[in-house]
């Protein structure tokens, strides 16, 4: 008995090295790393799709490492699915493609209006694709265009569009960073609908993933940030542009940083005030059997430049100008409030809120919300404060003036 134990142990010892064996390992020289997927409308399949795959010789974080060729390759595929697309891919690609540094997903403006419905379930389902990468949707140009073009401060193009995000999202407040989890959060939701982050390609097209564009000073053209799209049961209805995506940001409680210009004595923008701190709450409340939303915004910024004559430090005038910026806040929030009504998309979450504070009513509006949110009845109240003048008090206007 105890000879077949040995036996038996000696055999399972032997037989572990190949039960720890990683019997589904790549070889990177395998695999094509996507870095960026950009998707348009197809002529005779469904959807043109395009694949920005990293070239790793000629990527190196050393100032005098990599090689001299391009740092991606851009491949374009069609079908009917993107899985179809991507399968198709391989015709033309040496390399299993392999999406989990996939960090940007594109797609068109004529596919956001047709709606994105037909390619979020693969970008969801695949255990190999992030869903915390990031979505944006293409204006006035192609999402191949986009997924192509080079970019000067950057060797990856696509990290030039990640942080070009995050850039505007901390010191404009005109965007804010949405993944695919985000958009398939407000796509499920019950009162509340999802935006995306805009981009277009301003100047030369032609000249977009031409490395000889990345030999000037001034690059012909230049991939920029540009507006909110406003989603409506997953398919584009709008777009929300500058103070008015920024009060939408306001609402939505994540803006970080901008620049408030203020009149001062009848000179437009003659003071700017940056936000330091800014806490948005919204709350509903029940007037006459009908919701009512209200916005309450506590702002806290400093003097971050000062064209006029003015003591600033003068507790009266520093009264003025806080009343003056949270005027201008709250004028830009219930201009965005209006433009999201126009368009009947609540992209804030306002039935979200409605159905927390009382379901029996929301289960009534909720077949035809968006109706009800068009003619919804908004009240704003902002509270600014000026903590800090910066190290100038006195602006030389003043010397100007005597």
């Amino acid at each position: 008995m105890m000879r077949k134990v040995v036996v038996r142990s000696f055999m399972f010892v032997l037989l572990l090295p190949i039960l720890s064996a990683c019997w589904n390992q790549k070889e990177l020289t395998d695999l094509a790393f996507v870095m960026a997927i950009g998707v348009d409308k197809g002529e005779e399949k469904k959807f043109n799709v395009s694949f920005q795959i990293v070239n790793p010789g000629n990527v190196s974080s050393g100032q005098n490492g990599g090689g001299q060729g391009l740092p991606i390759a851009v491949y374009k595929s069609s079908g009917d699915t993107l899985t179809e697309a991507a399968r198709n891919a391989t015709k033309q690609i040496s390399r299993r493609l392999y999406y989990s540094h996939t960090n940007l997903i594109a797609v068109s403006e004529d596919i956001a209006k047709d709606g994105l419905l037909y390619i979020m379930d693969a970008l969801d389902r695949d255990p190999e694709f992030r869903t915390t990468t990031q979505l944006v949707v293409t204006r006035d140009t192609s999402a191949e265009v986009l997924v192509a073009s080079l970019a000067n401060l950057d060797k990856m193009p696509v990290n030039k569009i990640t942080k070009e995000i995050k850039a505007t999202e901390a010191m404009l407040g005109e965007n804010t960073s949405i993944n695919i989890d985000d958009f398939l959060a407000g796509l499920v939701s019950d009162g509340k609908e999802p935006i995306v982050n805009g981009f277009k390609l301003t100047g030369n097209d032609k000249m977009a993933g031409e490395l000889k564009d990345l030999q000037h000073t001034r690059a012909d053209s230049v991939l920029k940030a540009d507006g909110l799209a406003v989603f409506r049961e997953g398919k584009l209805v709008g777009w929300i542009d500058n103070n008015n995506a920024r009060g939408v940001i306001w609402i939505l409680d994540r803006l970080k940083s901008t620049g408030v210009n203020v009149t001062w004595k009848g000179k437009k923008s003659a003071i700017t005030v940056s936000p330091i701190r800014s806490k948005t709450r919204v709350s509903v409340k029940i007037l006459k059997g009908n919701p009512v939303i209200y916005i309450a915004i506590e702002n806290e910024g400093w003097v971050s430049e000062a064209n006029t004559d003015i003591d600033l430090t003068d507790p009266n005038e520093i009264l003025k100008v806080e009343k003056l910026t949270g005027q201008e806040i709250k004028r830009e929030v219930l201009s965005s409030v209006k433009k999201a009504q126009k368009m009947k998309s609540d992209i804030f979450g306002f039935g979200e809120r409605l159905h927390r504070k009382n379901p029996t009513l929301w289960n009534q509006l909720k077949p035809n919300w968006n109706d009800h949110f068009a003619e919804l009845e908004v009240h704003v109240k902002v509270d600014s404060y000026i903590r800090r003048e910066g190290i100038r008090t006195k602006p030389f206007w003043s010397d100007l003036n005597n």
